[in-house]
């Protein structure tokens, strides 16, 4: 027989002996998880709560770093750039796959430089204003940006975001034009809104649900096809007068290109054993977010279509990539 081929199936064992064997053994020592925006957003909440049940049930401590700016590229490109270990994971989100729509160029290979692991919640959006705004409703904020274009502004979690560009198909579907105003992240557009800084933003549901509870906000409307049970008096945005706007929003996990599958593998099942703990599905529930645990594989592909949808939609928005 060949020698080299001999050599090539002992090199091909020996891996899968290897990958087995780290898969085992994994993680004996703490795991980072990069968040790319600052705390207070549903991206950070999510993390935080998967990053909690990971840390019970593997009896390493998985904790979060914030890392914030340039729309999230540079905490992408940081762990696409890390060893492919499973020790340095990326908090990836909805805004990770409109990226290739607003850069023409991105520092990391976009498709392939990170490892889908699994989705940890899908979220609806909710439009909300100061609770000292004068709008009540959907129709009163659209009829006064009609008749007053450019005199409304929009905060978000940054120019990408996708707080900013569910912001930007709202303008294109309402036929309005409001100025935006960018931020870190989505808790600090949430903090412009409080303080009255903004008019509104249009951010995911676990952010606002909190805030509109406390009767510090006022929600004027939510995308899906029902009421959420959280917050009943809200009206859909088809309810409310624009059926066609129609935007969700999803968290997530990946590591660098090369981490082992076993690793990659065990990891997803970790979280998705983590989303069926009852406590923690009550308190995403409450906060209008399903747990969305899929298999590595799902994810990719799942990634692969939004990018392929968010990209008509910059398109249909007007935007084009710098």
């Amino acid at each position: 027989m060949n020698s080299k081929f001999i050599h090539y199936w002992i090199a091909v064992i020996g891996s899968m002996v290897c990958g087995a064997c780290m898969a085992q053994s994994y993680p004996d020592r703490s795991v980072k998880i990069i968040v790319p925006y600052s705390a207070g957003g549903t991206a950070d909440f999510s993390t935080r709560q998967i990053a909690q049940k990971l840390t019970e049930q593997m009896k390493q401590s998985f904790y979060v770093e914030n890392k914030v700016g340039a729309s999230g590229t540079i905490a992408t490109n940081f762990v696409a750039k890390a060893p492919p270990d499973g020790y340095t994971l990326l908090a990836n989100d909805t805004t990770y796959a409109i990226l290739p729509s607003l850069f023409k160029s991105l520092p990391w290979d976009h498709p392939n430089d990170l490892e889908p692991i699994a989705i940890i919640t899908q979220t609806p959006v909710v439009l909300v204003v100061p609770e000292g705004s004068p709008f009540k409703s959907l129709s009163s904020l659209v009829a006064y940006a009609k008749v007053n274009p450019g005199k409304l502004n929009y905060g978000s979690g940054g120019a990408g975001s996708s707080t900013h560009l569910s912001a930007e198909l709202f303008k294109y579907v309402a036929q309005i034009e409001v100025a935006h105003v960018p931020y870190k992240g989505a808790g600090e557009a949430m903090l412009a809104v409080l303080s009255g800084q903004v008019d509104f933003i249009i951010t995911a549901a676990p952010t606002a649900i909190p805030q509109i509870e406390g009767g510090k906000i006022r929600g004027l409307a939510t995308t899906g096809s029902k009421r959420l049970v959280t917050i009943p008096t809200i009206p859909t945005f088809k309810e409310a007068g624009l059926p066609t706007y129609a935007v969700s929003n999803w968290f997530g996990l990946a590591a660098p290109k090369g981490t082992p599958t076993t690793v990659i593998n065990k990891l997803a099942a970790e979280v998705k054993k983590g989303l069926s703990d009852p406590e923690l599905r009550e308190r995403l529930t409450k906060l209008g977010a399903e747990p969305g645990a899929v298999s590595p594989a799902e994810f990719k592909k799942f990634i692969q279509k939004e990018s392929e949808l968010w990209g008509v939609a910059v398109k249909q928005a007007g935007l084009t990539a710098e």
